[in-house]
């Protein structure tokens, strides 16, 4: 989680009054809304509302986000080329999901208009990267502006809107992790402090600086998602009614160009690019860095067979020195079960390399990772058979 937060209005001690006068209905105090993780057992915020947030006047079906997937004959290799995919869609229901499990879901989304409702994602923390565009994430803990190359991070049950800037097209990889999204134990001192030494510190997290009060008493409608069901709930007043709060629970940022890479004489392994972690997956971040200085150094990744887990690599920005063929926004699956690793002539080719300016997200699994009939229709056949070329 990130570091403890304050801003706002907020009372000396927790669960006492904090006092309005005269307040809703006379009642002389802002209603305070514990928002927890773990049940009880983990990181928690709490918020102070103008009135009660459980001013339900309607509930009602809003449809599904389903995960058609596509079972697959055999197993191989994968590359999807979603560059060419269309706008479309808000930044909600434009995602197109592509790789999915029990864990996590992995989605493309390119919206073509602006999020008309709010949304509150009930199952599952999200990772929003952003490829391109840059605006603000509302919710009710206030502002956070992000940026390209940012990671957007959105704890479950935040309830949201995403506002792009006018003049470029947003386009975004979206990480919807079942359980909680956090930063690696490993980069975590016994006192809760990121390391020395760690690729990030907190001054590279960015969370709300300031709360905006809302106090709207009008129908607001939100959309909240819990699996694939879309349910429509019509507050009595905006939620973003909110005076003041604290607490390890908020959205944040981190800009993948702020990561730190760690290197070596030789190949470092992947685990030293990770960036957050959550059951079942990590989230690595290949950043732009210096290469391996080794006299007889190999400066692209060896050929790996990953037994237990099924790599995804996003590819962001700059030249992809093991890969011949991928582009900005190519995906690749490989999957455990058989080997991976430079396509030929790349090894000598990255011999007198220094640096590398490539910037690629990846997420790992522990589960399988099925493709959804979308990922099928940008399928490249022909890749498991690209290291003969």
């Amino acid at each position: 989680m990130p570091a403890y937060r304050q801003l706002g209005s907020i009372p000396r001690k927790r669960h006492i009054t904090h006092r309005q006068e005269p307040g809703f209905r006379g009642e002389g105090m802002y209603y305070e809304e514990v928002v927890t993780v773990g049940g009880f057992g983990r990181a928690y915020s709490i918020v102070y509302h103008m009135k009660p947030p459980t001013r339900v006047r309607k509930v009602e079906p809003a449809g599904k986000m389903a995960l058609d997937t596509e079972e697959q004959s055999a197993l191989r290799h994968h590359h999807l080329k979603t560059d060419p995919m269309p706008a479309s869609g808000d930044p909600i229901r434009g995602r197109v999901p592509l790789l999915t499990n029990a864990d996590v879901t992995l989605a493309r989304c390119r919206p073509a208009e602006p999020q008309k409702e709010l949304f509150r994602n009930a199952s599952g923390d999200e990772v929003v990267f952003v490829h391109k565009g840059q605006g603000t994430l509302h919710t009710m803990f206030g502002p956070v502006p992000f940026k390209p190359f940012d990671y957007v991070v959105i704890p479950r049950c935040t309830t949201y809107r995403l506002e792009f800037d006018p003049g470029v097209q947003p386009d975004l990889f979206v990480i919807e992790a079942a359980q909680t999204v956090a930063i690696p134990p490993r980069y975590l001192n016994p006192d809760g402090q990121i390391r020395m030494g760690a690729p990030y510190s907190e001054r590279d997290f960015h969370g709300p600086t300031e709360t905006v009060l809302v106090d709207r008493e009008q129908d607001t409608t939100v959309v909240i998602k819990d699996g694939e069901r879309l349910t429509r709930y019509t507050l009595a007043n905006h939620p973003f009614d909110v005076v003041g709060w604290d607490g390890m629970v908020y959205p944040f940022t981190f800009n993948a160009d702020d990561f730190e890479p760690i290197t070596g004489t030789v190949h470092q392994p992947p685990p030293i690019h990770q960036t957050f972690e959550a059951t079942g997956f990590v989230v690595c971040t290949f950043a732009p860095r210096m290469l391996d200085s080794h006299p007889e150094a190999i400066k692209v990744p060896y050929a790996h067979s990953n037994i237990q887990a099924d790599e995804v690599l996003y590819y962001v920005r700059g030249r992809f020195g093991s890969r011949r063929g991928v582009e900005e926004a190519s995906i690749t699956l490989h999957p455990r079960g058989i080997p991976h690793g430079p396509h030929p002539g790349t090894i000598v080719a990255s011999r007198p390399m220094t640096r590398t300016d490539e910037l690629a997200v990846m997420v790992d699994t522990v589960r399988p990772l099925l493709l959804t009939k979308q990922a099928m229709g940008m399928d490249d056949g022909g890749y498991p058979l690209s290291w003969m070329e």
